[in-house]
């Protein structure tokens, strides 16, 4: 485990891991960060979660990875909770979990949902969009709320959104009110062709095998079912 002090110290871990879980829960495959805003660190380290300090509260390092660099993602993508995954790594999961389909032929083929594909037209034709909007703009009704949220998770897992920030509402008069929205796009608005073209010469099953080592390297307790399901998606 390596030993964080702060949120440089994170992304270079991170960098070099390739990939973490993004929550204080390695879930059996690994996490640079594998303490809970409840639990105490297993090294000494002034890193504490939900303090608001950037530099050494995880929570806010998810939005100033987005904010400040271009190499490294983050949503939920592994076991349909957050996660982190670098440029580096990102086309090997990229082989994996779209398998060269767009979004559109993966829906004709029945593997996304009706709802998923509402809230990837929808985002795809306003290049990005906060929550908040993405539900009113796909027109998902209150009731409708466990629906969108499957689905909005269904596309990140797939890898076809992303986040890519974070937002505030704003009243008719213009001014921010209220907690912030996380900001979606598709991902290649976030990355560009060239994660693209490098996923598109990849073979599945051997992508399979590369990250599969990486996650034993990594943490040679993984989880052989989790460690699947990690990948997978």
């Amino acid at each position: 485990m390596a030993n964080i002090q702060n949120y440089a110290d994170f992304v270079a871990v991170l960098l070099r891991a390739g990939f973490s879980m993004g929550g204080g829960n390695d879930e059996g495959v690994y996490a640079a960060i594998a303490w809970g805003w409840d639990e105490q660190p297993p090294y000494e380290t002034p890193v504490r979660w939900h303090t608001g300090d950037p530099e050494t509260d995880p929570w806010e390092w998810r939005m100033r990875v987005l904010d400040e660099r271009d190499d490294i993602a983050y949503a939920k993508l592994f076991l349909r909770k957050s996660g982190y995954i670098t440029k580096e790594w990102y086309p090997f999961f990229l082989a994996i979990r779209r398998n060269a389909m767009t979004l559109d032929e993966a829906y004709a083929r029945g593997t996304v949902s009706q709802e998923a594909k509402r809230i990837y037209q929808t985002v795809r034709d306003c290049g990005t969009l906060p929550l908040h909007a993405i539900k009113s703009l796909a027109g998902f009704q209150k009731e409708q709320k466990p629906a969108f949220e499957r689905g909005l998770v269904e596309l990140q897992m797939r890898m076809y959104l992303t986040m890519c920030g974070r937002q505030q509402k704003m009243s008719r008069k213009g001014l921010e009110y209220g907690w912030s929205s996380t900001v979606f796009c598709t991902t290649e608005h976030f990355f560009g062709e060239e994660v693209f073209e490098k996923a598109a010469k990849m073979n599945r099953q051997e992508s399979i095998q590369a990250i599969t080592e990486r996650i034993h390297e990594l943490n040679p307790h993984a989880c052989t079912k989790k460690a699947s399901r990690f990948i997978i998606g």
